[in-house]
């Protein structure tokens, strides 16, 4: 494990002690949970910015799309347990 410097202001440190005093946690295990949660954070909107593309991408080379109002409807249906019938997919309008 490795040890790493940061420098924060007085404020800012005052409030993680007391944050974390709160959350029944040292300043130390507090600073790590929450880089943690952000790298995270950022690993998760990574990868959905990238299935996005990757739909767009396949959007665009197909040219085909289901409308939101029968995707919508089609899965209302399907919630009540009614039976639905598959939105067809049409021609995308660029």
């Amino acid at each position: 494990m490795s040890t790493t410097t940061i420098r924060i202001e007085d404020d800012l440190k005052a409030r993680v002690a007391a944050a974390a005093q709160r959350a029944g946690k040292t300043a130390h295990a507090f600073i790590l949970e929450a880089i943690s949660q952000t790298v995270e954070q950022v690993e998760l909107d990574n990868a959905f910015n990238a299935t996005a593309d990757q739909r767009w991408a396949k959007l665009q080379a197909s040219g085909k799309t289901v409308p939101w109002d029968d995707a919508k409807a089609y899965l209302a249906e399907r919630a009540r347990g009614e039976p639905a019938r598959k939105p067809a997919a049409r021609k995308f309008a660029k």
